[in-house]
């Protein structure tokens, strides 16, 4: 009989998404006429702009002539994608990054679960709390943890209390670590860190030797002109992070799969003798091995959302979102709960009812107003006594949803 990982047994439950799926799915058997309005996970419910459709149909006429027809693209994107993506998300913003800095994927969550392979297997690993489950459960899985508490975390993880006392905020640790997740907007909370508040994480990261993997999948979304779009809008960034982002949410690809990592050149880990290693060079092997390249069709219809009509549609899909998200957090603060995020952010974080815990508050909701949302502690224990709610939904139902709510606190 083969020998498995004994790790994933360290993982303390399902990951979340499909365990929600499964409580929704009993109801549903249970209650088959209940009309659900689902604002739990994130995505996206508007098409493809126009731009992306169009410029993926000529893409795939392309490939039907044998003068177009494309077989194994480069494994780290093509050069017109990632050429647009340099010019429109980084060098606008007076960022300097070089095309082969830049890594084309099929999606943040692998991206950002992928990348801890090129990392010591002792690395110790900070963790902000509540997070995407994504970053720690790709850790244990790979045997950067001990075993798991009675409130869900684990041994040998540094957590990141994110709390209404700090802004639900991650402060640097008193200890040093190898590696850091930040993910800004942040998902669950909605925050945003502004400039200082990531200066102060990139002078921790280069004092004490750590990597940053910042999540940026969500910056499309910010509307406060303070805050960075970017980790590597500071200055020193280059040498102590490494960014992730995704067409998903911005552009509507989350059946479509597209999305990109950049590593600078500049910068480096460590080997077991000491001696410095660029992390450009092995996330480049490992990609190589590991991956044959995201499609040429997709491709082209991401390199479209850089065009003028791309640019246009992509904006008024994240002012639909954030329309929706604005009247979650009208209705709910009138309604006498404490709210957060949704201002740069498609996420409302709601702390729930006095008395009712976060899985609590997702059964009375489903069986009360039959909306799903998703439970804060599902994302860690400082998410216990709150609540995500996703804005990407149809408008009328974001209406509704908040209707049947109202009536039922």
């Amino acid at each position: 009989m083969a020998r498995i990982n004994d790790n994933y047994l360290k993982l303390s439950a399902g990951y979340l998404f499909p365990e929600i799926s499964r409580r929704v799915n009993a109801f549903q058997r249970s209650h088959p006429g209940a009309s659900l309005i689902r604002l739990g996970i994130g995505d996206v419910v508007l098409p493809l702009p126009g731009a992306v459709v169009s410029a993926m149909h000529d893409a795939v006429d392309e490939m039907g002539s044998e003068s177009g027809f494309r077989g194994y693209g480069p494994e780290q994107g093509y050069e017109f994608l990632r050429e647009a993506i340099a010019d429109n998300d980084y060098r606008s913003r007076g960022v300097d990054i070089a095309v082969d800095e830049i890594f084309v994927s099929d999606g943040s969550k692998c991206d950002s679960g992928n990348i801890q392979e090129i990392f010591a297997g002792e690395a110790l690993v900070a963790i902000p709390d509540p997070v995407y489950p994504v970053y720690l459960d790709t850790n244990v899985m790979a045997g950067r943890s001990g075993k798991a508490s009675e409130d869900g975390s684990y041994e040998g993880i540094v957590y990141l209390p994110c709390t209404e006392d700090n802004a639900f905020l991650p402060e640097p640790p008193q200890q040093p670590v190898d590696i850091v997740y930040l993910c800004f907007p942040n998902n669950p909370t909605g925050s945003v860190a502004r400039r200082t508040d990531l200066e102060s994480w990139v002078a921790y990261a280069r004092d004490c030797g750590a990597v940053l993997l910042y999540d940026s999948a969500y910056e499309a979304y910010i509307s406060e002109q303070d805050v960075p779009h970017s980790i590597f809008e500071i200055e020193g960034a280059r040498d102590v992070a490494i960014e992730f982002r995704s067409f998903s949410k911005s552009a509507g690809f989350t059946g479509t799969r597209c999305a990109y990592v950049v590593v600078p050149r500049s910068l480096e880990g460590r080997a077991a003798d000491g001696s410095a290693v660029s992390l450009h060079q092995l996330w480049n092997r490992r990609h190589c091995t590991k991956f044959n390249g995201v499609s040429y069709p997709v491709q082209a219809g991401a390199a479209a959302v850089y065009t003028d009509q791309g640019q246009r549609e992509v904006r008024e899909r994240v002012d639909y979102y954030m329309a929706n998200a604005a009247h979650i957090r009208r209705s709910l603060s009138e309604s006498g709960l404490g709210v957060y995020g949704g201002v740069n952010a498609p996420y409302v974080w709601v702390k729930t009812p006095e008395g009712l815990g976060s899985w609590d508050f997702f059964d009375h909701l489903l069986e009360s107003t039959h909306v799903v949302g998703t439970p804060g502690a599902g994302f860690g224990s400082c998410g216990e006594g709150y609540f995500r709610l996703s804005a990407f939904a149809k408008a009328e139902q974001v209406e509704e949803a908040m209707t049947r709510i109202r009536t039922k606190l």
